[in-house]
């Protein structure tokens, strides 16, 4: 851990928030691949901003090209990978931007800490598990990673040769195999309402 370093306090995030007339949150969608996490989030994003709202979408895969790229997929690696990303989608929301996040996150603890970290700091933390069966998300397989995971190319794949731990109790649970695309992003604007983050959009 990095020493002889001091916190520089500044605006609080209150403050921002109403300079900016915008509260900031982050929405961490989880779920197996091609479960629809990234299409939903990118759909999400681009409504938000149509509405005049600062959003921001923080893809799993984009993130590997660059702030990730030193991270494989060994369990070591997935948990600091998600660490890294609970950081910089709280930095987003706490500049009072909706940061969207779309991670598989399988482990529970990650998210979890993600959570407490915004916790800590009263900063809106909501949890979207986008659901699929594994058989579905075979089907769909846009980047044929199921096909080279049964063929024993791709080791440790989330939800064939490694674990997916569902969350417990997300704020929102979406089927995404009877849910369409446009429905999800208003199940999601219609619960940031309800709970007073949003106006209703």
């Amino acid at each position: 851990m990095a020493t002889n370093i001091t916190w520089h306090a500044g605006l609080t995030h209150d403050e921002r928030s109403k300079f900016r007339g915008q509260g900031g949150l982050t929405i961490w969608l989880t779920g197996l691949s091609a479960s629809g996490k990234s299409t939903i989030a990118t759909a999400l994003e681009q409504h938000l901003l149509h509405n005049g709202l600062a959003a921001y979408r923080l893809d799993g895969d984009n993130i590997r090209f660059g702030l990730n790229k030193d991270l494989g997929f060994s369990e070591k690696d997935r948990n600091e990978n998600i660490r890294r990303i609970a950081e910089v989608s709280k930095l987003f929301a706490d500049s009072t931007t909706i940061s969207i996040t779309s991670f598989i996150s399988p482990y529970r603890a990650d998210r979890d800490q993600a959570r407490a970290l915004h916790d800590k700091d009263d900063i809106p933390f909501i949890e979207v598990y986008v659901d699929v069966p594994v058989e579905v998300a075979e089907q769909r397989d846009p980047k044929g990673l199921y096909k080279k995971a049964r063929a024993g190319l791709i080791p440790e794949f989330t939800g064939i040769s490694a674990p997916y731990e569902e969350p417990l109790k997300p704020e929102i649970h979406l089927h995404s195999d009877t849910t369409s695309v446009e429905e999800a992003v208003q199940i999601i604007v219609d619960y940031l309402a309800a709970k007073g983050y949003i106006k209703a959009l």
